[in-house]
């Protein structure tokens, strides 16, 4: 058996089709990984929390039979949020795990502050007062006492991770024992954003979009290897890269296994967060969690699945300056992707509501300048998912 440290990594190419290819066959679990039970662990940085490769993404969740099914078979950490399903996925999760050991299990939120843009500017409204609130509020619906991991949601601009409000609001949290490790989330500009948090002393773990579709790993790898050698645990989302399918009609599903034993096969991840809303989806994880070897036919999937246009947008911001109507459009594809990727048009229509772009943002445009690197039609995503605007809420449960 041949582990794989983090110049091994390096070394097999792991960005695009091609490091695909040079996976080897005999991957299985990294240096700094160990084996209980016949499932993987490893250890998320300097918070010494020893953690199974795979863990549970909540967000679409809403059976708590399945939560509960997941933690049955070694799944320890669960990972929601304040604003999923309006609140009811932390009241759901808090309902299931009161009844279990405290220490049985991690618990992992995240809470986005107030006023901040879809560049990650801050404004005035961006206030301790408000991230403390809205965290007491989680805290209750969890009926915990505290959370294993804090999240600042949605981290785009390294400014946010030195905002001393909102930093020093978290040492308040963490000096009271409400929290036991601060992090922040990412799913754009996430090399420079890592990089800048590898230099801070008060981070703890990072959750970042990472798969075998982003065209920047390289700088991506780089920057988590930073924050690792800093001591920063990192965890993985995203890594379906798109959700299940690579198309709108659903005729060419992503291989998921392949898909996660791809993010693992970098020993740096300590764990990835797959979002389950079935029990096939939960069997399939965690036969993951004792075997991460990719396969030859997975490196074929994932060698197929690397040349399609896919449904996942990187979210490079590239686009935006081409946009003779200054349209968020990474966002829009983000809507794009929870429709038909996730197949979650009520998320799809939320995220809508918050950008404020109506039925047909493209109306007033002759023609689209924007060249996007993903190959999107970008002007027909938007026509297409702006529909969602119409419909009546209802209409999408």
């Amino acid at each position: 058996m041949k582990n794989i440290d983090r110049r091994g990594f390096l070394k097999t190419g792991i960005a695009g089709a091609a490091g695909v290819m040079a996976f080897s066959p005999s991957l299985t679990s990294a240096a700094k990984s160990d084996q209980q039970k016949d499932i993987i662990l490893r250890t998320l940085g300097k918070t010494g929390m020893k953690i199974p490769v795979i863990s549970f993404g909540v967000m679409r969740a809403d059976n708590p039979n399945l939560c509960k099914a997941a933690y049955e078979k070694g799944i320890k950490l669960f990972d929601t949020a304040n604003v999923y399903q309006n609140g009811n996925n932390e009241i759901m999760l808090g309902n299931l795990l009161k009844g279990y050991p405290r220490n049985s299990f991690y618990l992992a939120t995240k809470i986005k502050p107030a006023g901040v843009d879809r560049d990650g500017k801050l404004s005035e409204l961006t206030t301790a007062e408000d991230f403390l609130s809205k965290f007491s509020t989680s805290l209750s619906r969890l009926k915990m006492d505290y959370v294993d991991i804090l999240y600042v949601h949605d981290v785009r601009n390294p400014e946010l991770l030195e905002f001393k409000p909102i930093i020093n609001a978290i040492k308040t949290l963490k000096k009271d024992g409400k929290i036991k490790f601060a992090g922040f989330s990412t799913h754009a500009n996430e090399p420079v954003v890592i990089d800048a948090a590898a230099s801070m002393e008060h981070w703890d773990v990072i959750l970042t979009a990472y798969n075998f579709k982003q065209t920047y790993i390289a700088e991506l790898n780089s920057a988590i290897i930073k924050a690792a050698q800093a001591g920063i645990g990192i965890v993985a989302m995203k890594t379906m890269a798109g959700g299940g399918f690579l198309d709108k009609e659903k005729t060419k599903p992503i291989n998921s296994t392949a898909a996660l034993k791809w993010v693992l096969s970098n020993p740096d991840v300590t764990t990835t967060i797959p979002g389950m809303t079935d029990f096939d989806q939960l069997d399939l994880n965690v036969k993951i969690m004792a075997d991460i070897t990719i396969t030859e036919q997975e490196k074929k999937d994932l060698l197929i699945a690397s040349a399609e246009v896919g449904l996942y947008c990187t979210g490079c911001t590239l686009c935006l300056n081409s946009c003779k109507m200054n349209l968020p459009i990474p966002d829009l594809m983000r809507a794009y992707m929870y429709a038909y990727g996730y197949s979650n048009p009520t998320m799809a229509q939320s995220l809508l509501g918050e950008l404020g772009t109506n039925y047909n943002p493209c109306k007033e445009c002759s023609s689209c300048n924007v060249k996007c690197t993903k190959k999107f039609d970008v002007r027909e995503k938007i026509a297409d998912i702006s529909r969602l605007v119409n419909v009546p809420a209802d209409f999408l449960i």
